[in-house]
């Protein structure tokens, strides 16, 4: 019965380590319960130790050679810029103690600016929304940006429009979906976290917006994946982005 908790409370820090921290607690406790549950008995014991074993190999393939190169290739779409009406730098996360944006919301809208001082459109959308977790005097993401923005260019700049209430790609979406029809855009640069990039252009094109899909460069992890420490955070990214497809197969909403 200890094996099966552990193994169980094992499994729920997994799940939160993958992003899936907005799960009610709940959840996390009631997958503690099954473990435990499943430990209980010998035929469930022997089924959770052949998992766990399964899952430390699968693990340290991962983290020992740099074999998920080719899976974090296969969720990037880059595409070449080209002349459109918008560059949309979709939101990322913020850190809400020391009030600064978190390194991939950082990489986003620098490339989005790189593309405005290039000429590709003239002007960015920005997201309205907090972090996922934190106080709730979290910064909203927008908020910060703009600051930044601010920073780099005191007495100009693009032109900045920002899409409200929005908690998950899905619902950026939705918001320049009704831009462009009210805006008369016919197309727009979409910029987003590599392994972020297909997943975002097909739920973007799913409402009918035409995209250019531009990711951002990946300033989380080293994508050579030369180093153990880097394949710890690409298998992270890697799991979260499978999870999130599943979770939207299922019917739950897309994360972001």
């Amino acid at each position: 019965m200890a094996g099966g908790v552990a193994v169980g409370a094992g499994l729920a820090v997994l799940a939160a380590f993958l992003g899936e921290v907005r799960a009610p607690a709940g959840v996390l406790l009631g997958v503690i319960v099954a473990g435990g549950v499943a430990g209980a008995f010998r035929p469930g014991w022997a089924v959770l130790r052949v998992g766990a074993g399964a899952l430390a190999v699968l693990i340290a393939a991962c983290l020992l050679t740099p074999v998920l190169r080719g899976p974090l290739a296969s969720l990037t779409l880059r595409e070449s810029p080209v002349k459109a009406d918008a560059i949309v730098v979709l939101g990322g996360g913020v850190q809400c103690g020391s009030r600064t944006l978190e390194v991939s919301s950082q990489a986003r809208l620098l490339r989005g600016l790189e593309l405005w001082r290039a000429g590709y459109a003239p002007v960015l959308t920005l997201s309205e929304q907090s972090g996922l977790i934190g106080p709730r005097d979290c910064p909203k993401i927008d908020a910060l940006e703009r600051e930044m923005i601010r920073a780099l260019y005191p007495s100009g700049g693009p032109t900045l429009v920002t899409l409200r209430n929005v908690t998950t790609t899905r619902d950026e979406a939705a918001r320049v979906r009704d831009l462009a029809r009210a805006r008369g855009w016919t197309r727009v640069l979409l910029v987003t976290s590599p392994s972020h990039s297909r997943r975002a252009a097909a739920l973007f094109r799913a409402q009918g917006v035409t995209v250019v899909s531009v990711p951002a460069q990946e300033w989380r992890f080293d994508q050579a994946l030369i180093q153990p420490s880097d394949r710890l955070v690409a298998l992270r990214v890697l799991l979260y982005e499978s999870l999130s497809r599943v979770k939207a197969a299922l019917g739950g909403t897309p994360e972001r």
